[in-house]
């Protein structure tokens, strides 16, 4: 059996000495190196920038968007749309590990839920059996390739796993959530109808307590309606287009007194959002960009050319205990979880 790099360097193909993920194409053959796990896919939950590409550009046609992701493995050997750049994660069973693997707790049939990126696991798929477009989840039979380096969840014995997938899709976001987000602070969450918006909400109005405030910026009428269902998420609900900044700085100085906000999340999938999420920070304020869809140049040039002096975070997937506290969120929310089992199950 062959050795392996721990961070998947003897997959990549091209450009050589590239990492798995910036890499244009890896080597999606199955035949496990001695430190990699293989999987056995079930689901691919396809991150929702990345979904939303894929079905703009197909016009809602299932088809095309099945003959779009079979097109993209095809050529990459991994799941990166090559638009947004991002992927999304799968769940599966472990077929085999490997004897070098530092995952000495798997073990074949195990079922786990890869809490790295679709833009960066060898993938090969078989048939994809069905786009379940409402969720962006695509079921399949398929394969795929753990690195050594990569890290998973073993799926919870007290929720169903597509809506365990679900959750941990996002989980980067809540989990930054709770650690920037303090007792006292002004937060506002825009894009906060859809499955990490609602998730951000939860954590954050946990987190800043009785003396904070946590205002709630959705784009359509359904997020809207979620956001009331659940209840108790935010203190002031607003329906407004995030591409339209001064529109997003009018209803946050309204909602502050024209103090604005100490942390600004960001978690909607389409582009041109970054102005209004910079706007409505306080100069010394914080901006986290869990988006996919955010340009870090507009982010960065735009931050600039207002004068706006505050720290700007790029929405990293992963952080410490993501998956338990994401989960968390899920477990002491009854009605939250109502509401994501029926949307995710």
């Amino acid at each position: 059996m062959k050795k392996g790099d721990r961070y998947g360097l003897h997959r990549v193909i091209e450009p050589a000495g590239a990492l798995p993920q910036p890499a244009q194409k890896l080597d999606n053959t199955m035949e496990i190196y001695d430190n990699e796990v293989l999987i056995d896919v079930q689901t691919l939950n396809i991150d929702s920038a990345s979904f939303t590409q894929l079905e703009k550009e197909a016009g809602g046609d299932k088809e095309k968007i099945k003959a779009k992701i079979l097109e993209i493995v095809g050529e990459r050997g991994k799941m990166q749309n090559p638009v947004t750049g991002s992927g999304g994660m799968l769940i599966g069973k472990v077929a085999q590990v490997g004897p070098a693997s530092s995952h000495k707790d798997l073990k074949p049939g195990d079922k786990i839920a890869t809490l790295v990126s679709l833009s960066l696991t060898p993938l090969k798929i078989k048939e994809i059996k069905e786009i379940r477009d409402d969720i962006d989840q695509v079921d399949v039979e398929a394969q795929a390739i753990l690195f050594d380096s990569g890290i998973y969840a073993k799926l919870p014995d007290d929720m169903e796993e597509t809506l365990a997938l679900a959750i941990l899709d996002v989980a980067g976001a809540p989990a930054q959530t709770a650690k920037l987000v303090k007792p006292g602070d002004t937060v506002v969450v825009i894009g906060a109808g859809g499955k990490s918006g609602l998730l951000c909400l939860a954590e954050a109005k946990k987190r800043a307590g009785i003396s904070g405030k946590v205002i709630a910026i959705v784009h359509s009428q359904k997020g809207l309606g979620r956001v009331n269902e659940v209840g108790g998420l935010a203190d002031v609900v607003y329906q407004a287009e995030a591409t339209k900044p001064a529109e997003v700085l009018k209803i946050v100085e309204e909602a502050t007194d024209g103090q604005l906000a100490d942390v600004v999340i960001n978690n909607v999938n389409v582009p041109d959002t970054e102005m209004a999420s910079i706007l409505s920070a306080k100069d010394d304020g914080i901006i986290y960009f869990f988006s996919m869809a955010t340009s870090f140049t507009k982010a960065a040039l735009g931050a600039e050319g207002i004068g706006k002096d505050a720290t700007m975070l790029i929405g990293n997937g992963y952080t410490k205990n993501h998956a338990d506290i994401s989960l968390q969120v899920v477990r002491e929310n009854p009605r939250l979880r109502d509401l994501f089992k029926r949307l995710y199950t």
